[in-house]
């Protein structure tokens, strides 16, 4: 059953470098007639200090975020990374705690935002853009945690005047990894360098993911090459701002 609100969970790299997507996905949600919670006091889901192997260190920042969504309802995380964290990583970073069944009970309401839309509000999108060619990436968050990897082309799908274009080796790791990126510089840059290789033959004009770690790093590496080599780099956006703006009418615009 559609539910009429929802929380939403918005990330630090939406937060700090591209709001826009929050922004859109909030937008996306509220169309669709549902009430969108945001708690003022979200802060990172802990996902880097569980990765480095902080343990007591991430169950401290994740205890402050579960505290935040008491009310029985949907938590809608727009990046497969985040919402893999709360979802997969909460039950066995509280597990003995007190708190443990509040942690899974807030585990439980996790949902990744292009899962949500398609699975939960089965939004029926009409394209109201010009002709475009997109590359997809999906993290290996989205595609191997929560196991949402088709949904983003699901909703593509739906965009009469979207081409996907697909590239080679496409459930490959960009190189991010969030703190692999910073511990592993080297093996991190070769891997995007990659990534990019087989984007930039599809001949797509435009990149499109669901997580904003994966657009930081592929686009930052496409600006690199641009800035040395002068070589053009496709645009890269969040997937709920790439279909906020395919499917405003005119009018909307306007407004």
């Amino acid at each position: 059953m559609k539910p009429d609100t929802i929380y939403f969970f918005g990330t630090c790299l939406i937060d700090l470098i591209y709001p826009q997507a929050g922004v859109s996905a909030v937008q996306l949600l509220q169309r669709e007639g549902v009430k969108v919670i945001y708690p003022q006091a979200q802060t990172c889901c802990g996902q880097p200090a569980w990765n480095s192997g902080y343990r007591d260190e991430a169950r401290k920042v994740a205890r402050a975020q579960i505290k935040l969504f008491p009310k029985d309802l949907p938590i809608v995380i727009p990046s497969g990374s985040c919402a893999g964290m709360m979802k997969t990583h909460y039950p066995e970073l509280f597990k003995g705690e007190a708190d443990e069944a509040e942690a899974l009970q807030v585990a439980n309401r996790v949902y990744e935002f292009t899962e949500f839309l398609v699975d939960v509000l089965q939004v029926d999108l009409k394209d109201f853009g010009e002709p475009v060619a997109v590359a997809v990436h999906t993290s290996c968050s989205a595609r191997r945690e929560m196991g949402v990897a088709d949904k983003i082309e699901q909703l593509l799908g739906q965009l009469s005047k979207v081409e996907v274009k697909e590239q080679a080796y496409k459930a490959e790791c960009c190189g991010f990894g969030g703190t692999f990126a910073v511990k592993q510089p080297e093996i991190s840059a070769a891997m995007v360098a990659d990534k990019i290789l087989h984007l930039r033959a599809t001949g797509a004009t435009q990149l499109v993911s669901q997580d904003c770690g994966c657009l930081l790093n592929i686009s930052g590496a496409f600006a690199y090459q641009a800035n040395h080599e002068g070589k053009t780099a496709p645009k890269a956006q969040h997937i709920a701002e790439f279909l906020w703006e395919r499917t405003q009418a005119a009018e909307e615009m306007k407004s």
